[in-house]
């Protein structure tokens, strides 16, 4: 079982991090509003990263130390 946030844009779910799932996996979602206070105070790592737009190569990965 996992549990993630994620922001509803009006017609899907997006989740705040990546899903260990399969394509095509079925899942059953319990969906609790999280307070804006809640959301404000504490951002996600992730959510902080993207919204860096960050470019680099695809081999960044491979050259961590």
């Amino acid at each position: 079982m996992q549990t993630v946030e994620a922001v509803f844009d009006g017609k899907v779910l997006l989740p705040d991090a990546p899903l260990d799932l399969q394509e095509g996996t079925r899942v059953r979602i319990t969906v609790e509003p999280i307070e804006e206070s809640d959301a404000k105070s504490s951002p996600s790592f992730l959510k902080t990263a993207r919204s860096l737009q960050l470019e680099g190569p695809p081999s960044w990965s491979e050259q961590i130390d």
